[in-house]
C-alpha cells in the first residue's frame, strides 16, 4: 500500500513537472502606458494566445518603457533578450528608409490609404526583417498626426524656432525642413518636457496627446492629419521556430485577430481622444489654406529626398502603393 502511494505520488510529480516544462513565459515590450489603446490590444492578445495554447505560452507585457527604453526594443528582440517586442516602425528608418514610408508627411493621409500603403509596405518590409532575424506578428496604426502648440500656428513660418519633438529621423528631417529646432523626446516623458520647456511644439495622435494630459502643458491642436503611421509587434524567428506548430498557429492566429482588432480601435480613438482635447481646454482647429500650403511643400521635398535613400526596397513599395 505504501509503494502505491509513493507510486501514485511520483506520477503526480513527473506529470508537474511535465506541465511545468512545456509552458513558457515570454517577456513582450511595448514603449506604450497601459492606457494606449495599442498596450490593451497587445495584452489582449497575449490573453488569445494563452487561453489558445491552454496557458502553454504566456507573454508577459511590459508596458512604458519598463524593460526595455522604445529605441532598445527591436534590438533586444533580434538579439534574443527577448522573444517579441512592439515598437514605432519607422524607428528603423536609418536601417532603410522602407520602415520609415508610412511616417512620410502627406503620402497617406486617411485609413484607406493607410491600409493600401500598408498592403504595399508588409512585402519588402517581412523581407528587411528576415534579414535581422524577425518576423512581423501585425501592425496597427494611430490616428492621424496632428500639430500640438504652446501657441496658435496659421504658417509653416509660426514654427521656425520652435523647439520641436523627435521620436525618428523622419521627424527630425521635417523639423529642419520647418525651421524648428529637433529634440529627441519619447513618449513618457513628453509631459516633462513641455513643462521644462524642453519642446514648445510637436506632432503626435490624438492618443498621445490625451494619455500625456496635453492640456496640462499646452494650449492647441490642429488638425493636419499629417501621416499616419504604424507600430509593429515582431518575434524573433529563433525563438518562434522553438514552439511548436500548435503554438506557432495559435500565435499567427492570434496576431491576424489583434491586427484587425487594432485598425478598428484605431478609427474608433480618433474622433473620441479629439473630443476629450477638446473638453479639457485644448483649442482643436482646421489648419489654415497656408499652412497646408507650407505643410504640403514640405512633403514634396522629403518625398523626393526619400525616393533617393530608399532605393530599390522604396521603388517597389512606393509603385505598389500607387498602383
Amino acid at each position: 500500500m505504501q509503494m502505491k502511494n509513493m507510486l501514485g505520488g511520483a506520477a503526480v510529480l513527473i506529470a508537474g513537472l511535465s506541465a511545468s516544462v512545456q509552458a513558457a513565459t515570454w517577456d513582450m515590450p511595448t514603449p506604450y502606458p497601459d492606457a494606449t489603446f495599442h498596450t490593451k490590444n497587445i495584452v489582449e492578445f497575449a490573453g488569445d494566445v494563452a487561453e489558445a495554447t491552454e496557458g502553454g505560452l504566456e507573454i508577459k507585457v511590459h508596458s512604458a518603457g519598463s524593460l526595455f527604453k522604445h529605441p532598445e526594443i527591436s534590438k533586444a528582440v533580434r538579439s534574443g533578450q527577448v522573444p517579441a517586442g512592439e515598437f514605432f516602425l519607422s524607428l528603423l528608418a536609418n536601417d532603410n528608409p522602407a520602415f520609415g514610408a508610412d511616417s512620410l508627411p502627406f503620402l497617406a493621409t486617411s485609413y484607406e490609404e493607410a491600409e493600401r500603403l500598408w498592403a504595399a509596405q508588409k512585402d519588402v518590409i517581412d523581407g528587411l526583417l528576415d534579414e535581422q532575424g524577425l518576423m512581423a506578428l501585425y501592425a496597427v496604426p494611430w490616428p492621424p498626426q496632428g500639430l500640438y502648440t504652446t501657441k496658435e500656428i496659421n504658417s509653416v513660418e509660426d514654427l521656425a524656432g520652435l523647439k520641436f519633438r523627435t521620436y525618428n529621423a523622419t521627424l527630425e528631417q521635417f523639423a529642419n525642413l520647418a525651421g524648428a529646432a529637433p529634440t529627441q523626446v519619447e513618449v513618457p516623458d513628453i509631459p516633462q518636457a513641455f513643462s521644462t520647456g524642453r519642446v514648445e511644439a510637436m506632432i503626435t495622435s490624438p492618443s498621445t496627446g490625451v494619455n500625456s494630459k496635453a492640456w496640462d502643458f499646452l494650449t492647441h491642436y490642429t488638425d493636419i492629419q499629417a501621416w499616419i503611421p504604424k507600430n509593429i509587434v515582431v518575434v524573433n524567428k529563433r525563438a518562434f521556430r522553438r514552439l511548436d506548430e500548435a503554438t506557432q498557429t495559435a500565435i499567427l492566429e492570434a496576431a491576424a485577430e489583434a491586427e484587425a482588432r487594432g485598425w478598428e480601435m484605431s478609427r474608433a480613438e480618433t474622433s473620441s481622444q479629439i473630443e476629450v482635447l477638446k473638453e479639457n481646454g485644448i483649442t482643436v482647429s482646421e489648419p489654415s489654406e497656408e499652412l497646408m500650403e507650407g505643410l504640403r511643400a514640405i512633403g514634396a521635398v522629403m518625398l523626393e529626398n526619400w525616393k533617393g535613400e530608399a532605393g530599390e526596397a522604396g521603388a517597389t513599395l512606393l509603385n505598389a502603393y500607387q498602383q
